[in-house]
């Protein structure tokens, strides 16, 4: 698993080649409402599932600092797709773990903060070649 995993990823040679990415913001789709619905069952105590708003992925992005990254006029939807790719590259590159990720969303007061605390520990962690 992990070759198949350092393939996928290997392309990227920056932050913005990851953030614009829209076959990893596809994967990251999926990858985020998993995540968050894990989270979600935890805090809840029995099984949920959910779809995270793409306003509060595009918020998030913006609190964590990333905005400078992206090119500008890109929509909320655009600013979605940018977090979730990053999140699924960083789950991809060993920078965090599936639990890492429910832990962040499970302990925070809200979704926008969650999302926007794990955005930050990913940028701290990533690194390129």
């Amino acid at each position: 698993m992990n070759r198949n995993k350092r393939w996928i990823s290997a392309k990227h040679k920056c932050l913005t080649e990851v953030l614009t990415d829209h076959e990893l913001a596809s994967l990251g789709d999926a990858y985020v409402n998993f995540a968050y619905s894990l989270a979600l069952s935890i805090d809840r105590r029995r099984p949920a599932g959910a779809k995270v708003k793409g306003t509060v992925l595009a918020t998030a992005v913006k609190k964590a600092g990333l905005r400078q990254y992206l090119p500008s006029r890109m929509t909320r939807h655009s600013l979605s797709d940018a977090a979730e790719s990053l999140i699924v590259y960083a789950w991809l590159n060993s920078c965090i773990t599936l639990d890492e990720t429910i832990a962040a969303l499970a302990n925070s007061e809200d979704q926008v903060e969650g999302f926007s605390k794990l955005l930050e520990v990913i940028r701290r962690r990533i690194t390129f070649p």
